[in-house]
């Protein structure tokens, strides 16, 4: 076993502490001015990961998922509008200098995109890039480097390739160097932003697989971004439920799944094939123009007095919280 694992392993058991909060992002809200108005991205998000455990963020597609990914890193375009606080190490991320949130990119946080083909440099071998992502954390020498990256290529089924490029490789090989660039660092947090969008079935339990390894290898926390219930349902511990940019409902994976207490939660579990099929009546709202009162009022199939013009009170049943005027 190389250096920096070693290192990791010997992190990763030292901090081994149940429900101890590895990340906290408290009334976070993200605006983008536009000619057309402001964009409400992210709207009041506030969500807990503890110690090793991983956090699944779903929704649909334009929710303001990425969005809360990006901000955590200071990803973000310039002309972002960020609010709140996302505390790490006991330091909130939004108030750090470029240079000191570099120093924690990559290190200590690493994130894995949903589009390898322009995460990836294309003028660089795959194993140069993964020895880079080594050399950021460890600062060993290149050989080091290398033998650290050579071993974490093949690990993921992609030993003996640290010679091809990124345009060489499929788009589920270049998914796999994305994940090796993020675990040969060994980070205590991990980000993996639709890692299986665009791929079939069997590579995305396979790339799922991987991104698990990684994660239980180094004793790591992560955020999962994606769509996929089944994926999120497969290897997340809790849930958090997106609509509009806000979380509408949070908590264990199984009780929230099989006991949905929000509406748009139980809509978005009835839309899935093994479900019926049965898609959610409406589009969602526009980001610029929200509703007024609950922001899933106009598709609600339980919209009642109050939902079109009170913002819903935050519920909680010691387990799961979420936001309805629904006593479920």
């Amino acid at each position: 076993m190389n250096q920096g694992m070693e290192i990791s392993r010997e992190i990763g058991s030292a901090e081994r502490c149940p429900r101890q909060s590895v990340l906290s992002i408290r009334d976070l809200h993200v605006r983008f001015p536009t000619s057309g108005g402001t964009v409400h991205a992210a709207v009041d998000v506030s969500l807990d990961l503890a110690n090793g455990e991983t956090v699944a963020l779903v929704g649909e597609t334009g929710c303001g998922k990425s969005v809360v990914a990006g901000s955590i890193l200071q990803l973000l375009p310039s002309y972002a509008q960020v609010e709140g606080q996302i505390i790490y190490g006991g330091r909130d991320l939004l108030s750090l200098g470029e240079k000191e949130i570099a120093k924690i990119r990559g290190r200590e946080i690493s994130i894995i995109f949903q589009n390898p083909s322009l995460a990836l440099n294309p003028v660089y071998t795959i194993g140069h890039q993964v020895a880079e992502s080594a050399l950021l954390k460890w600062g060993t020498s290149q050989t080091k480097a290398r033998s650290m990256a050579d071993s974490m290529l093949s690990r993921l089924g992609l030993g003996g390739l640290e010679s091809m490029y990124p345009f060489q490789l499929s788009g589920g090989m270049n998914q796999r160097v994305m994940i090796a660039c993020a675990g040969v660092t060994g980070p205590k947090l991990l980000i993996a932003d639709e890692p299986t969008k665009g791929l079939d079935q069997e590579l995305v339990w396979e790339v799922c697989r991987e991104i698990d390894a990684i994660k239980d290898l180094h004793f790591s926390s992560m955020l999962l971004i994606t769509h996929d219930l089944e994926v999120a349902r497969r290897i997340s511990d809790h849930l958090a439920v997106m609509y509009a940019g806000e979380v509408v409902e949070m908590g264990p994976t199984r009780d929230l799944l099989e006991l949905p207490r929000h509406p748009y939660t139980l809509s978005l579990l009835k839309s899935l094939p093994g479900q019926g099929f049965h898609p959610i009546p409406g589009n969602s709202p526009s980001t610029i123009h929200r509703p007024s009162g609950c922001p899933f009022h106009p598709r609600c199939p339980f919209v009642g007095e109050g939902c079109e013009s009170r913002v819903p009170p935050l519920r909680t049943d010691g387990r799961r919280r979420w936001r309805c005027w629904l006593r479920c």
